[in-house]
This record gives structure tokens, sequence and C-alpha cells, in this order.
């Protein structure tokens, strides 16, 4: 494909070189970067393009679809760049295009900075907070070990907690199961959904007795239950103040979202399985949620991001960002970005990247006494060694395979 050249004149030489994807997985779960370089000697940007379960599709997708269109392009026309690429596919969204986008989207804004000598935060209007308040996992097999490792948290400095707890079978999400929880069933490593309705209140029972009224506490179904089911547990729940319950329906019934928020007593925090900017803004506009929580990546990356937290601050919406593993250093300081920018933001997923992830990204950004704070450094102030994410190569197929493995005690398939 020859040069793409924009209707206009840029107002220097300087131009995009090179577009391509790292794949790497120094923490275990696929990370997919996108490294945009340019004319000018070591100016490049870096972005988030992580699609864990899908990574080599994004990796083509961007190689053999987005580099070619961009090579020529001045990297400052962000906004058609990146609506110039959400239009060439012709059917258009979807995560993996749109994790493409986002890569290229991201390292847009890094080179911006960069260029301006600033972070990215002040690109966007400069700060409105010194820092983002996060909340981190626990989750034991039993109840006394999810509550022990909360309590490990909130010593740490934490202030926030996300409490989930082992159940008979393979299945459960976000802690431990045991083999064979349901013996004499058709699938002995089932999850059981009327059990995990009785004793999902039982855990935050036990939380409120033991953490004291102070924490905040949060849950995630991980979109398991019927929009009744989802009502169910939430009024169930309503005792234990929780600071928001996590997805409680899958996205195909989202329709019926407004439907659960409206009958919920605690706040509902949804949209991390959305694959479009426009997806996630009609949730909004049609209230379906308390806090928007996006894998930004999955929507195309900042330049989307930043339109719909606009939307969010004029609606009253809050914002708590999608940012477990399977988000890269470089996704994560973008979020960061925008917490610290919108005064829609109420709380970040945190996590506390391992050693082999520093060395991968150097200046990856891990939470202090719970906050986290942003580089004053140009661009994300995150960086990519190459040589480091070439000892950690990717390895498919590990979530397929649990997810296959997701079944109710009849054999029946359940979300993952």
């Amino acid at each position: 494909m020859r040069e793409t050249q924009a209707p206009w004149p840029a107002r220097d030489r300087l131009r995009i070189t090179r577009v391509r994807p790292i794949v790497t997985a120094p923490e275990g779960p696929p990370l997919v970067v996108v490294k945009v370089e340019t004319s000018e000697p070591g100016l490049y940007g870096l972005g988030c393009a992580t699609f864990t379960q899908r990574c080599h599709a994004v990796a083509a997708a961007v190689e053999q679809h987005v580099a070619p269109m961009l090579v020529g392009r001045h990297p400052a026309d962000i906004e058609d760049i990146t609506r110039m690429i959400h239009l060439s596919s012709y059917w258009r969204d979807g995560p993996v295009l749109n994790n493409a986008l986002s890569g290229v989207d991201m390292a847009l804004w890094d080179i911006a900075g960069k260029r301006a000598g600033m972070p990215v935060y002040e690109l966007l209007g400069g700060r409105v907070r010194a820092a983002a308040d996060t909340y981190l996992h626990a989750g034991g097999a039993t109840v006394e070990e999810t509550l022990e490792q909360a309590r490990t948290i909130l010593a740490a400095g934490y202030r926030n907690v996300r409490l989930q707890t082992g159940a008979p079978g393979l299945g459960h999400y976000g802690a431990p199961g045991t083999p064979g929880g349901y013996p004499g069933q058709p699938y002995p490593d089932g999850w059981d959904v009327q059990r995990y309705l009785r004793d999902t209140p039982k855990l935050f029972e036990r939380a409120r007795e033991e953490l004291g009224e102070e924490p905040g506490l949060m849950h995630d179904v991980h979109s398991r239950l019927t929009p009744k089911q989802a009502i169910g547990l939430a009024r169930a729940l309503e005792p234990y103040r929780l600071f928001f319950l996590e997805d409680p329906i899958a996205p195909e019934f989202y329709d019926r979202l407004p439907e659960v928020r409206q009958a919920a007593p605690m706040p509902i925090a949804a949209g991390e399985q959305l694959g479009s900017v426009t997806d996630a803004a009609r949730v909004v506009k049609l209230g379906g949620v308390d806090l928007l929580r996006l894998h930004v990546s999955s929507i195309g990356g900042l330049t989307p991001a930043r339109k719909l937290v606009a939307m969010c601050e004029l609606t009253g919406v809050g914002t708590a960002w999608h940012a477990p593993a399977d988000v890269s250093p470089v996704g994560a300081a973008a979020n960061l970005a925008l917490d610290v920018t919108t005064a829609a933001f109420q709380i970040q997923e945190g996590h506390v990247y391992p050693d082999a992830v520093l060395e991968t990204f150097p200046g990856t950004i891990n939470p202090s006494q719970g906050y986290l704070y942003p580089h004053d450094a140009p661009g994300w102030g995150v960086d990519l060694d190459e040589k480091q994410a070439a000892k950690h190569p990717p390895v498919t197929h590990q979530h397929e395979r649990w997810a296959a493995r997701v079944r109710r005690p009849d054999g029946g398939l359940e979300a993952p």
C-alpha cells in the first residue's frame, strides 16, 4: 500500500514510519502493545491493544490491516487517524478491531505528550485530583481465607477491597474452587447458581462484622445472573452497603440493565465486556449504570474514552475502569490519565505488577498506600524493553480451556 496522505498539508516533516504489534506475557496473560515509530530518531509511542483471549488476532489486525494505512501520516492527526481506522473496515467495532485501534490511538497520544514535553494528563486539561483511589481483590477458597486476604490489603493502606470466595466445583470466578464439588451430578465440577445466591450474602455479613463499617466493599457477579436473580442478590446485599455490585447481568441483556439498576439499593458498575463506544454511550444514556466500567482498549482507546468521560460528567455517572493483569502497564497509565482529569472518577481497579512486568515495562505504575500517582514524564511515562518482552512469549488457549469447563452441575455452559 502506498503512503496514506492527509487532505491537508502538515506543518512539519514529521511522519509515521512504522507501526507494529508486540505480544508479551511477563505475568501470564498475553499483553498486546502497539509501537508507532516516527521519522524523528528516538520518537515513538506505545499503546495498549490487549485482548488477552484473542491476542494473535489483534496483532494480525494491526500488522496486516492497520499499519499500512498509517505510514506517511503525521502523528498529530489523532482524531482523523482514529476515525479513518474505525471506518476503514466497513463492518465496524468489536474487541479485535477496537483493540487494534486502541493501540494506535494510545501510541499517538504518547507521541503527542513526548513532543509537547508533557504528561498526557496535561494534554487533557490537567489534574483535578492528586491521585486515583484504588481497590484490590481478595478471593480465598473459604470465607476465612477471603477475609484474611482482605485484612492484608487494608493493612497495606487500601481503603477498598473486592470480595469473592470459593465454592464447590471448578467454575467459580475470582476465587479457588474444589474439584468434584457435586458428586453424582452429570458434571461434578459444575457451578451452582442457587448456592452462589445463598452464600454471597453470608460472605458480606461476615465481612462487615470482621472488617468494620469503614472499608468500601465490592463484588463481581461476572455476568452470570438473570435480571431477576440479580435484583434478588442486590436486595439481599443491601444491609452490607456495597460500594458497587459489578456486572450483575450479561451484556446480551443490557436492555434490562436499567431495570436492575433501579431496583438495586447499591450502585451498579458494568460495561467491562462492551466492545464499542456506541454501546457504552447507550448504557449511559439509558440509565443502566452508576459506574461505567470499561476495558478502555476494547472501545478504541483514549480518544473515545475521553468523550465518554464527558458524557458521564454531564449525566452524573461515575467511572471505574477495568484494569487487572490483562491490561498492560501502558493501558493502566491511560486509565490513570483519565482518572485524574475528570470529576466523574469514582474508583480505579488496582493491580500490583510483579518484577517481571516491571522489568519488561520500565515506568510501570504500582499503587502506593492504595493510591495510583501519575508520572510527570512526557507521554505515558511507561516504556517497553523489547529484549525483556521477547523472554516472555504468550501461551495461547489458557482462558479458552478454563472457559470450556465453566458449566453448571447439569453440564450446561455458564458465562466464564
